[in-house]
């Protein structure tokens, strides 16, 4: 710096000083960090791509860019990966906490149905009974007459079978949970139509979800099809234990089934004795 300049900072420094001001400060330059390189026309390079440093699941998605001339194309990876929770503000609310459904919710939910024909023909809506906290769940196939009559499942005749099979793996009614797949008597008690079928066993599946149950018995090949999927003939796929979501489905003859053909009761039995060791193993 010559004298004449450092003449002219000098009086400017001492009117400075003169105003008041006595400190100045120095502005530093934010760095850069380059993220990406200019890629010229018709080049074959591969644009530079800073780290990702780890990023578990980062996806790739390129974003093409112009710099502020217009002249060149530029080329920018972005990198998509999780990140932390944004915290709300002070004028956002929480989002509502939903808890688990409970069997008195989905039964007020059904209310007094008419979703499908069979509530043109019946006298009660047969939902369901027993421990809401069950660990084991048998599925039927529909209310029968006496069922529609009490509006309770399995009260009949294969009602008092299963009654005694419930007893033989060492369990009461009262500590199990009972229902048919759809809530409704069928007309003559016939099988259940596939419409009719769509449109009942959501309620079902919500009351299985609800319950949270260790085993879900599928009495007949009805239930069988409608929770499993599986269209093979029940004498070829009974007794035997399949994965259902976070829990195990077993497969078994319906008791209506045993009462028409009396001797493969014993049938029954020894599938009854698989749930009954399944069980065990929880205790």
């Amino acid at each position: 710096m010559d004298d004449r300049l450092r003449k002219q900072l000098a009086a400017w420094l001492e009117f400075c000083r003169d105003l008041g001001i006595e400190d100045f400060y120095r502005r530093s330059p934010e760095p850069v960090t380059p993220v990406f390189e200019r890629q010229e026309a018709g080049s074959a390079r591969t644009p530079a791509v800073p780290e990702l440093g780890g990023i578990a699941g980062a996806t790739p998605s390129v974003v093409a860019v112009s710099d502020r001339r217009g002249d060149s194309a530029l080329t920018e990876r972005r990198f998509s990966a999780p990140g932390p929770a944004r915290p709300l503000s002070l004028f956002e609310s929480p989002p509502p906490v939903h808890g688990p459904e409970t069997l008195e919710q989905i039964r007020e939910d059904l209310g007094n149905c008419h979703r499908c024909r069979l509530g043109e023909g019946r006298k009660t809506v047969v939902f369901g009974q027993g421990n809401p906290h069950a660990e084991v769940v048998f599925v039927g196939e529909a209310p029968g007459a006496d069922e529609d009559e009490q509006g309770l499942p399995f009260v009949g005749r294969a009602g008092q079978l299963l009654n005694r099979l419930i007893q033989f793996i060492g369990m009461k009614r009262e500590d199990v949970y009972i229902c048919n797949i759809v809530k409704c008597r069928p007309p003559g008690n016939r099988t259940p139509e596939k419409d009719e079928i769509d449109t009942c066993s959501p309620f079902l599946f919500r009351q299985i979800e609800a319950i949270q149950p260790r085993l879900v018995c599928c009495l007949g090949a009805p239930a069988v099809r409608t929770l499993l999927g599986m269209k093979e003939g029940i004498t070829k796929i009974r007794g035997r234990f399949y994965d259902y979501g976070g829990t195990k489905a077993f497969v078994a003859f319906h008791p209506a089934y045993i009462l028409r053909n009396p001797r493969e009761e014993k049938i029954l039995r020894e599938d009854f004795a698989k749930i009954r060791e399944f069980l065990k193993s929880f205790r």
